[in-house]
Order: structure tokens, then C-alpha cells, then sequence
């Protein structure tokens, strides 16, 4: 391939592995955004119950809590390209299996949480798989942070596209279709992997339980890692759960239908998708650190503005905030994580990442969901508000100091990565 000049925003672009996942990953997290708007619609509209909502997103993030971290261990021992396309195909059938249960109206609750599972667990992998990879998919080990970001932002941008163009399809088709649409998206990304081509990589050693012994040693030994796992756990227990709570807001709040419920989501998803444009301009790692720290307050006023606004359109700008704030956060610290860990320990790395980032979604959602239906949405978004608000003034107090650890490990890692 001829040699590009790209700005340093887009310069993972450079590689043409990177290009190829990049293409297809645009389409298929759109697909995926269009099912989760749909799905958490279909519910509601089916039984009406916030308590399900919860139950539902639990059973389809819990997977990522429990086999997350052993994925990781695993899918570092094999060969992690050819087991991405296995598990993008078992997500297609997945989708487009509950596209004709939909169709043939067989769905019900019970269905629809065992379908939600089934994703979960696949998720479990998938997640893992494409994060480990896409440092392989860069010439230089410089361009992972920016190909990190430029992952985030493509997430970012479809649910930003995705869930006001899942309103517009629910509204004129029906929930199937918007299955449907998914199942095929997942076509994009096989056909770039199958296209690329990547040198022999170093697998880990050893039984699963080793392996994934030695990872937790990893993260659990450094104090500032600790600390980023922390803070991850706190943001997505509190500020992530509100995905859950949205159709409540759209339908009983602001008096909406499918259409209001894309729009919130779009809010969120464009909050989202700037936050990942600033991040893949930043050319230094610890100033990450200040960053984070903003996004853990920003997120705590953003819930605090969403449970308390009456109108769509406050809403609309808190859910943006909302959006920024968790993305920011989220992304920041995989950046870190991902530039803290050797080549050979990524796989784990990113695997108790997603856990952490997953799973804490999944009990936040469910706890939510049982809050919501005993209190209310609002004030249940106003105490996991006022919850986040207290941390984040705990964290801002050892600013100075986890800067400097972070700082201290990254350069002992750009040091190590020299030999």
C-alpha cells in the first residue's frame, strides 16, 4: 500500500489492517445501536414493566461481569483473528434469529431475556477479541492510544446516528426489521477481517487458570491500576445505568413514543462521539488523568440535570453532557490500560476492563430498574447523581497523586517496550 500523509487525529489510519476494521466496524456497530434502541422498546412496549428493562439489560451484561475476565485468559492462548470472525458470525445469527421471532410475534419476556443472555455471553467475547486486536492492526505501538479513540469515536457516531434512525425504523417498520438490519451489518466486519492479514503473534502459555492468574496479579499489583478500576466500577454503577431508564423518561415523562426515546438516545450518543474527536487530539497520555477526573464531575452534575428537567429539551442537553462524560471517563482509562500492559498481557488487560465496565453496567441497570420502579426514574437518577458527585470530590483530592503514578508507570512501560 502507498505511504499517506494523515493528520495526527486519524493517524492509526496509516495502517491498512486498521482501515479494513475500521470500515467494518463503522457498519456494524450501527447495526448493533438500531437493535439495542429496538429492543429495550419491544420490551416496554410489551409489558410496560422498568423492572424488566433492568432485568433485561442485567442478563445481557452480566456474562461480561462473570466469563469477561476468563475470556480474556482464553482467547490470549489462541488465534485471536480467526475466533473474532467466529464470534461476528454467532452474533449475526443471533440477531437475525430474533428478527424472526419477532416477525412470527413468538416473542415473549422470557424469550426475550434468555436472547438478551445469549448476546451477553457472546459479548463477553467479542469485546475482548476486537479491543486485544486492534493493537496489531497499528504499525507503531505510538498509534494505539489514537486507535483507541478513533474505536471509541466510530462507537460513539453510531449511537449517536443509530438510535434516531432506530426510532425512525420502529415508527415505519417494526422492531424485526431493526433485527434484521443488525444480522446483516455483521457481513461488513467479517469481510474486513477476512481481508486482513497479520503476522504470527505470541500466545500465552500455560492452562486458562494460570494464565488468567497471571493477569490478575498484573492488575491488582499496581495501585494506580487499582484506581482506574475503581473509578471505572463508580462511573458505569451509576452514571451507564441510565440507558435503562430512558424508555420510562420518553413514554411517561415526556409524554413521547419511539421517536423521543431515539432522540435521547442520539443526545447521549453525540455527547459521546465529540468526547472521542477531543481524545483522539490529545498527544500525551497523563493529562488523561485531568481528563478523567473532569468526566467523573461532569457526569454527576449531567444525572443531576436529567432527573430534575420536565421538558425534552433540557433533557436533550443533559443526556449530551451525560453522553460526554461517560465516554470520556470509559475511554480514558482503556487508553491507559491498554498503554500501561505489555503486548503479551493485553488480552487480559482489556478482558477485566470490559468486565468491570460492562458488569457495573449490568448491576447498575438492575438496581436502577428496582429503585425506578419503587421511587421513580427521576429520583433514582438523582441519588445515583448525588452518589458519583461524592466520589468524584474524593478522586479530585488525589489528582496530584495518581498523576504521578500514572506518569511514573507509563514511562516504565515506554521504557521496557525498548528491549
Amino acid at each position: 500500500m502507498p505511504s499517506y500523509s494523515w493528520p495526527p487525529a486519524l493517524r492509526a489510519l496509516q495502517a491498512a489492517n486498521f482501515r479494513l476494521y475500521f470500515a467494518g466496524q463503522a457498519v456494524s456497530i450501527l447495526g448493533s445501536w438500531i437493535q439495542q434502541v429496538a429492543l429495550s422498546w419491544l420490551i416496554y412496549r410489551l409489558t410496560g414493566s422498568v423492572l424488566l428493562l433492568g432485568v433485561t439489560t442485567f442478563a445481557a451484561l452480566l456474562p461480561q461481569l462473570l466469563v469477561g475476565p476468563l475470556a480474556g485468559a482464553w482467547v490470549d492462548r489462541h488465534d485471536k483473528r480467526r475466533l473474532l470472525m467466529i464470534v461476528q458470525a454467532l452474533l449475526a445469527l443471533q440477531a437475525l434469529a430474533l428478527a424472526g421471532l419477532t416477525a412470527l410475534d413468538w416473542v415473549n419476556p422470557p424469550l426475550l431475556i434468555g436472547m438478551a443472555l445469549l448476546l451477553g455471553v457472546l459479548n463477553a467475547f467479542d469485546t475482548p477479541l476486537r479491543q486485544a486486536l486492534i493493537g496489531s492492526f497499528v504499525r507503531q505501538r505510538e498509534d494505539l492510544p489514537n486507535a483507541l479513540a478513533l474505536n471509541a469515536m466510530l462507537f460513539n457516531s453510531g449511537r449517536f446516528i443509530g438510535p434516531p434512525l432506530a426510532g425512525l425504523l420502529l415508527a415505519l417498520a417494526g422492531e424485526a426489521w431493526c433485527f434484521a438490519l443488525n444480522g446483516l451489518s455483521f457481513l461488513a466486519l467479517l469481510l474486513g477481517l477476512w481481508r486482513i492479514r497479520l503476522p504470527a503473534a505470541v500466545r500465552a502459555q500455560g492452562s486458562t487458570a494460570a494464565v488468567f492468574r497471571e493477569g490478575l496479579a498484573y492488575v491488582w499489583g499496581d495501585v494506580s491500576i487499582r484506581l482506574l478500576i475503581l473509578t471505572l466500577a463508580l462511573l458505569n454503577l451509576t452514571a451507564s445505568s441510565y440507558a435503562v431508564l430512558l424508555p420510562v423518561l420518553a413514554r411517561d415523562i415526556f409524554a413521547g413514543d419511539a421517536r423521543t426515546l431515539g432522540w435521547l438516545w442520539g443526545a447521549a450518543g453525540g455527547g459521546a462521539f465529540l468526547s472521542t474527536l477531543y481524545l483522539a487530539t490529545r498527544q500525551t497520555l497523563p493529562v488523561l488523568v485531568r481528563i478523567l477526573l473532569v468526566g467523573v464531575l461532569l457526569g454527576a452534575l449531567a444525572l443531576l440535570g436529567v432527573a430534575a428537567s420536565q421538558q425534552v429539551l433540557p433533557a436533550l442537553l443533559a443526556m449530551a453532557a451525560l453522553g460526554f462524560a461517560i465516554s470520556v471517563s470509559n475511554v480514558g482509562i482503556n487508553m491507559l490500560l491498554q498503554s500501561l500492559a505489555p503486548e503479551a498481557l493485553r488480552g487480559r488487560v482489556v478482558a477485566f476492563f470490559v468486565s468491570i465496565r460492562f458488569g457495573f453496567d449490568a448491576i447498575g441497570g438492575l438496581l436502577a430498574g428496582l429503585l425506578a420502579a419503587w421511587i421513580g426514574a427521576p429520583l433514582t437518577l438523582a441519588l445515583e447523581g448525588l452518589l458519583l458527585l461524592g466520589f468524584g470530590l474524593w478522586l479530585l483530592s488525589r489528582q496530584r497523586a495518581l498523576h504521578q503514578r500514572i506518569s511514573a508507570t507509563l514511562a516504565a512501560a515506554a521504557q521496557a517496550a525498548q528491549y
